[in-house]
């Protein structure tokens, strides 16, 4: 391609909205235009990066024996309210109306029409197992779109989903997917973990999430060094104490606070440590209230609170409902004294084992010291595991302690078993002529997250470092003087078209711009590697090489009789 008859649009400075390194050089390099929250326009540069991507993604899931299919974006509400989750899905799904008034919505995700195709078509055990997959557009309505492509309301998305006629079966493409997953993302060059995850509003019996590994990323993950385990935080099990509790040794007695309304500023105040105190966070579980013990400097994890009986669509305690309860404002919340009856206490098994702690007394400007339990308080209605782990806890595994670092999560592989086969009737005849519920498992990919991901992962402060699997192009030969010259205007062009015939994706840029800028947007783009042909080199009869990596030493000199041979081997290792 040449730059000349491509659209290139660079800028040196990012909209400053734009927070990411990512979002910035995707806007500085011209890869993507914004067209309104969360709504972007991939340009031919953009563009070119993104279907790299999904040819990767392609090929190794038709090596996977997945069957590609294409399936409408826009999906009728019938099938959600079949299901159960026209309503549960939530806010995140864009419902929209035809003319003649029926519902429909913009698909934020497909098991519901992939169920009712599957349905319909299969009809026998001889068919099954069968492994459909697209890459299509998908919706959702994000509450606050943010750094850029990486959390957009549109984007382009893999996914895949299988039909079986046993659990076995579901455990074996389980598997399968999984290893093509690890496949996809090592051939694109990129830094990853595969973590135990949570099933979420998908659903299903077990799952695993795939992250790029960036200090950037949303996610914060649980792994053992010493070990293969690791887990989204969510899901990481926190062991309980091996100690038991000690018996009590102070007093209970009130402590001023006035304004101390946090555990690390109550902490402060006595001179101790932040894990002898206890927070209490409140929440509304149907018509009662639950207060949730954690130690101080530990968070309560909500993904595993709401997994407890019980505790189905809870929410936090607004301020009035807190008030009205405990007759004070959040702040000085503890379970001393609470009316049991009427509020849940649930405690994490390392507070079940504190004793002589400090909480909230339930009073205005007032906090406890010497808590314990069975003589202050009774023993919590429930002890269970709801905190996240932290740096140090004891691996799940018992094989060594965890570790934390941030990923970006750019895949997700889910068992959902019958889920919702079971709720949409999709059956199939077994050897015997009885119809019986097909287990499912679905796959996704973030296909334009990953380009953002990436990003996060091989950049420098001039621009983007793409993999080689992901650039635009291999190589930019960037000619000076093109239009003035005919001797660079020959070999470079000599080159180009060498190359080209070798089958490599080659920019020759030939365009009528000072040195400095061609190097700056070469570098911006982040394009591997770069040939420099200017009048002094070919006097000399040399070319310069440039790799585009943060490391990349001085430029080389290449003899021009060598060139070809040199770049190729170059671009074929």
């Amino acid at each position: 391609m040449r730059a000349s008859r491509f659209f290139l649009s660079t800028t040196k400075e990012a909209p400053s909205e734009a927070e990411l390194v990512s979002h910035k050089l995707m806007l500085r390099a011209g890869l993507i235009k914004r067209l309104g929250s969360g709504l972007y326009t991939w340009m031919p540069l953009g563009l070119r990066v993104l279907r790299r991507v999904e040819a990767v993604v392609r090929e190794e899931m038709n090596r996977a024996g997945a069957i590609e299919l294409l399936m409408p974006a826009v999906q009728p509400a019938e099938l959600w309210q079949e299901s159960g989750r026209w309503t549960v899905f939530g806010p995140q799904m864009l419902k929209i109306k035809d003319r003649h008034e029926r519902d429909f919505c913009f698909g934020p995700t497909h098991e519901e029409v992939i169920t009712d195709l599957a349905r319909r078509e299969i009809k026998s055990y001889r068919q099954l197992p069968l492994n459909f997959y697209q890459i299509q557009m998908k919706f959702r309505d994000e509450i606050r779109p943010r750094f850029g492509v990486m959390r957009a309301r549109e984007f382009l998305m893999k996914d895949a989903y299988s039909f079986h006629s046993s659990r076995d079966s579901l455990v074996d493409t389980y598997q399968t997917m999984y290893d093509a997953y690890c496949r996809i993302f090592s051939r694109l060059g990129l830094t990853f973990r595969a973590v135990a995850a949570d099933t979420g509003a998908i659903g299903g019996s077990a799952s695993h999430e795939f992250h790029v590994l960036a200090d950037s990323g949303e996610d914060t993950l649980a792994f053992c060094p010493d070990s293969d385990y690791a887990a989204n935080v969510e899901k990481a099990e926190a062991l309980p104490p091996a100690t038991p509790r000690p018996a009590a040794a102070e007093p209970l007695r009130e402590i001023d606070t006035p304004k101390q309304t946090s555990c690390e500023e109550v902490a402060a105040l006595l001179g101790m440590e932040l894990a002898r105190t206890v927070k209490c966070v409140v929440y509304k579980a149907g018509e009662h209230l639950v207060a949730a013990l954690v130690r101080g400097d530990h968070e309560v994890n909500e993904v595993k609170l709401g997994k407890l009986d019980g505790m189905a669509a809870f929410r936090l305690a607004n301020e009035t409902e807190i008030r009205e309860a405990f007759g004070c404002p959040p702040g000085f919340l503890g379970p001393v004294g609470i009316d049991r009856s009427t509020i849940r206490l649930v405690a994490d098994h390392s507070v079940a084992v504190m004793s002589d702690f400090v909480c909230g007394a339930n009073k205005p400007k007032l906090h406890l010291a010497g808590v314990n339990f069975g003589r202050d308080l009774q023993e919590p209605d429930l002890v269970a595991d709801i905190r996240n782990v932290v740096a140090g806890d004891v691996s799940p595994d018992g094989k060594g302690r965890l570790e934390l670092c941030k990923g970006i999560e750019v895949g997700h592989v889910f068992q959902l078993g019958s889920k919702y086969s079971r709720s949409m009737n999709a059956t199939y005849l077994d050897e015997t002529g009885e119809a019986r519920v097909m287990e499912m498992g679905c796959y996704g990919i973030g296909v334009s997250r990953i380009v953002a991901s990436a990003i996060e992962q091989n950049h420098d402060d001039r621009g983007i470092i793409w993999p080689k699997a992901m650039a635009p192009f291999l190589l930019v030969i960037v000619a000076i003087g093109y239009g003035k010259s005919e001797t660079v205007k020959t070999a470079a062009d000599t080159l180009y078209a060498d190359l080209i015939a070798a089958g490599f994706d080659v920019l020759l840029d030939d365009r009528d711009e000072r040195p400095g800028v061609m190097f700056a947007d070469a570098e911006l783009i982040g394009i591997p590697h770069r040939v420099t042909i200017g009048e002094r080199g070919l006097k000399a009869g040399v070319i310069e090489y440039q790799a585009r990596r943060a490391n990349a030493t001085e430029a080389q000199k290449i003899a021009v009789p060598d060139a070809l041979a040199f770049l190729t081997r170059l671009m074929e290792n």
